[in-house]
């Protein structure tokens, strides 16, 4: 009953849409400015970058802090059984779902990278570690590409494939107690890769528009 009730207040939470909140906030509807998207990307290119920052940290917040609540309400052993790290697993996969397929929004909602770090960030050590590597790739990649979406799919693919090697490598982690995590992780870079079709077409074609550029400035 604790883990159904924070699946679902997970999926709420991760449906409230700050990006298009701030952005009304305003005057300007995301939705039809830009990409389109209620993401921190398309806030930052069109707010400014303080709000994009600003709404990058809230969606974050949004899988962060349902998965924070499970080893709070004390719902996990310090050595979580393979049902405890399922059940975990799903609170936050609740949260990011509910970004990308939002109930307030008719299901029509972000790609879901921010909820995602969240998520990983959320569950110590397991994934935490590996998160933070994968973050630091998306770091790289956009201060080298200046794509964000590029620098978000090269990291999602990246995640499942640190982790993996942590669970080698690491003694005391067990693939056969493990798996879960693997499969969700795959799973979640599928999602973000699916999500960004559309910026994959424009890398393709050259059109992509890249972030932190400065502009020009005017006479």
């Amino acid at each position: 009953m604790p883990f159904g009730l924070l699946i679902l207040f997970a999926y709420l939470l991760g449906s409230v849409p700050f990006g298009l909140l701030i952005g009304l906030s305003q005057g300007k509807d995301l939705r039809k400015i830009g990409s389109g998207n209620i993401g921190a990307t398309n806030t930052g290119r069109i707010l400014g970058k303080k709000w994009g920052v600003l709404c990058f940290f809230l969606d974050v917040l949004k899988g962060l802090v349902p998965m924070l609540l499970v080893p709070f309400l004390n719902l996990v052993d310090d050595q979580p059984t393979l049902t405890q790290l399922t059940l975990w697993l799903l609170v936050g996969c609740a949260a990011v779902l509910g970004h990308v397929f939002p109930v307030y929004l008719k299901f029509k909602g972000g790609k879901g990278v921010a909820t995602s770090l969240g998520l990983v960030l959320g569950l110590w050590p397991y994934y935490t570690l590996c998160g933070a590597t994968a973050f630091g790739v998306w770091i790289a990649c956009v201060a080298i590409t200046r794509y964000v979406s590029l620098a978000s799919i090269i990291a999602a693919v990246c995640f499942p494939i640190f982790l993996s090697i942590s669970i080698v490598l690491h003694k005391t982690w067990a693939f056969s107690q493990l798996w879960p995590l693997v499969v969700i992780a795959a799973l979640m870079a599928l999602l973000v890769v699916i999500r960004h079709r559309e910026n994959i077409r424009r890398l393709r074609e050259g059109t992509e528009t890249k972030s932190f550029q400065k502009k020009p400035s005017e006479d």
